[in-house]
């Protein structure tokens, strides 16, 4: 069985490089997956990339190879495989069939990611804005997210108030998203 995928060091800083679990590899399939799932265009090298990442790491699967092995001139056979990589893991999500409520699927997710910082909280909230704010109407439930991503957008160096805090405001938006879902 292959050992952990090691991910270079990009910036050539003599970093250890990171090594990818199993599990890691099955959350960045099902995530690829998942942004697909809401529409989002995920490149066939980002998608190629995952399934090779997924194979370094352990991720055993009748179709992982064949995907981690498409060359440029195959990349369009890289959704269909990788489609084929999500079901055999049992990994492929179905968004609710309701637009709306596949809309507030997309929201809760999104904060999911931020309040677990596997998404940038600034990405997070621009996401909310312009995936899912705008389709449900500005909803109430959503408007710290929104303000939060119009600070972000207005933000330069001469304001007193540093990206962190804007970061951190991002987060606990998310966080009352989330909370205020978990009450209804």
């Amino acid at each position: 069985m292959p050992g952990p995928a090691a991910h270079p060091d990009p910036d050539h800083q003599g970093r250890r490089p990171h090594v990818m679990t199993e599990d890691e590899a099955r959350r960045v399939l099902a995530a690829l997956g998942r942004w697909r799932a809401f529409g989002s265009s995920v490149g066939s090298d980002r998608l190629i990339q995952a399934g090779l990442d997924a194979l370094l790491a352990g991720v055993d699967c009748p179709s992982i190879g064949m995907l981690a092995g498409l060359t440029r001139q195959e990349e369009p056979e890289a959704r269909e495989l990788f489609d084929q990589v999500l079901d055999e893991l049992g990994l492929r999500y179905q968004p609710p069939q309701d637009p709306t409520a596949a809309k507030w699927a997309l929201a809760y997710w999104i904060a999911e990611q931020m309040t677990d910082g596997s998404l940038d909280p600034a990405v997070g909230a621009y996401r909310i804005l312009a995936d899912v704010a705008y389709d449900l109407g500005y909803p109430d439930e959503l408007q710290d997210l929104v303000s939060c991503a119009d600070d972000f957008d207005d933000w330069d160096e001469r304001w007193s108030t540093p990206t962190e805090d804007l970061n951190a405001e991002a987060v606990t938006a998310a966080r009352e998203l989330l909370r205020n879902r978990d009450r209804t």
